[in-house]
């Protein structure tokens, strides 16, 4: 098939909760990471403190124990009443560290209260003290609910900050990516604007969104550049070849009646719609054109049209409707549309008129994916042969129906065959017109 395409008059469209959900995962990527670090601080914040703390009570237990072993080895009273010889409460496993011989203290419980424990051997026995070890617990318990504390606070703070940071990112992208939207759609005035900020050094920081923007930004222009100079190759073109076709014409008509006349008619005439095919693009690209609406019944509108643009092709439809459009537009479509069908496609071709919807379709080889991916482009035919045509029937088509709000998709026929469809507005006149 020819024409390759710049896309569906139905664009893509992008919900911003993909940014708003990138502005969550920075937050809460943050949030986890301070959490982790503050998990980590913690445990060794709480093993450090309590080593120290818990040491300091070992220590004094084993001084009691050192004491209670002197007046033990000594025969006298030990004076304090923590103190004994093979308590009850001692703990199993202090007392087979004794019985081996050895000295040791761990905690453990006295009559439901905690104590640390220290025992050491006396002939044979366990002598053990103990001391309360309660305020202790309740000291390193308290530790731990301030460094619980402690996290869950910075951990906010740091959501917070993360939320902040990341709303202004998600917001700057999200107005880049409308710009880019925009500039796809074909407004390429269309611009970013962020500032430019501080001059980049060596001790300054990059903005990577900022760069992005600034790069969009240029793109667009670039391409506007390129466009806009396009646009007026392309009418310069079409003025200039006018005059001298007309005055070709013309003297052609002159020649003798022959084969060598006929051909040179032909090719005249050829370069003769091409040059007015330019001319029409070059005012469609200009956005000058306005058209002409009225209320049109479309059934009987599109009858017409097929039978005035000479290729032979069925109608066929299933539901009338009124529609506000322009006539002599309309029909330029779907003459275009009827032409292209029959040059590149193979019978038989059919249209279909149902309610606002019209669609044309062939039995041929169908559009090539690049028509469908991208859309008409002008002199870009798709066919192989190269020589068929000048690409500009279907980018034709497409600008006239944006000139009449006409939602125009190209597509391929599950059947086989392309297939043209064409979305009408449907409204009312004004009051009055």
């Amino acid at each position: 098939m020819p024409e390759q395409h710049r896309g569906p008059v139905e664009r893509e469209r992008h919900p911003m909760h993909a940014l708003s959900s990138l502005r969550w995962k920075i937050a809460l990527t943050t949030t986890a990471v301070c959490c982790a670090v503050a998990a980590v601080l913690g445990i060794l914040v709480h093993n450090v403190v309590a080593r120290q703390i818990v040491g300091e009570v070992r220590k004094a237990a084993d001084a009691e124990l050192d004491h209670a072993l002197g007046h033990y080895e000594y025969g006298t009273a030990h004076g304090d009443v923590n103190s004994s010889v093979d308590p009850p409460g001692l703990p199993g496993a202090l007392r087979a560290l004794v019985g081996r011989g050895q000295t040791g203290s761990m905690v453990g419980e006295q009559d439901g209260k905690p104590v640390m424990w220290a025992a050491g051997p006396a002939d044979g026995k366990a002598l053990a003290v103990w001391i309360p070890f309660g305020s202790t617990r309740d000291r390193l318990r308290d530790i731990d609910t301030a460094i619980l504390a402690s996290a869950g606070l910075a951990a906010g703070a740091v959501a917070l900050a993360g939320l902040f940071l990341a709303d202004r990112i998600s917001r700057r992208l999200a107005t880049t990516a409308a710009v880019a939207r925009r500039i796809s759609a074909g407004d390429l005035d269309a611009r970013v604007g962020f500032p430019a900020g501080d001059a980049e050094g060596p001790g300054r920081s990059r903005d990577e969104v900022r760069d992005v923007a600034r790069a969009l930004d240029t793109m667009a222009a670039s391409l506007q550049e390129r466009l806009e100079a396009e646009k007026r190759f392309t009418a310069d073109v079409a003025h200039e070849l006018r005059t001298p076709l007309t005055g070709s014409l013309a003297a052609a008509a002159l020649l003798p009646e022959g084969r060598p006349k006929e051909m040179i008619n032909n090719r005249l005439k050829a370069m003769h719609l091409l040059t007015e095919d330019l001319l029409e693009i070059s005012r469609l690209d200009s956005g000058v054109e306005r058209a002409d609406l009225a209320m049109v019944e479309l059934g009987r509108a599109v009858e017409r049209a097929v039978e005035a643009a000479g290729p032979t092709a069925t109608v066929r439809v299933v539901r009338d409707t009124m529609v506000l459009t322009d006539r002599r537009r309309l029909d330029r479509i779907l003459a275009n549309l009827l032409v292209n069908a029959h040059k590149h496609g193979l019978p038989p071709v059919e249209v279909t008129v149902e309610g606002p919807v019209v669609t044309v379709r062939d039995h041929g080889p169908g559009y090539p994916p690049e028509l469908i991916e991208h859309g008409p482009q002008r002199f870009r035919t798709g066919d192989p042969g190269r020589g068929r045509g000048h690409g500009l029937g279907l980018t034709i088509a497409a600008g006239q129906a944006a000139v009449l709000g006409i939602q125009l998709s190209f597509s391929n026929a599950p059947e086989g065959g392309a297939l043209t469809t064409l979305r009408l507005p449907v409204g009312r006149l004004p009051e009055g017109s």
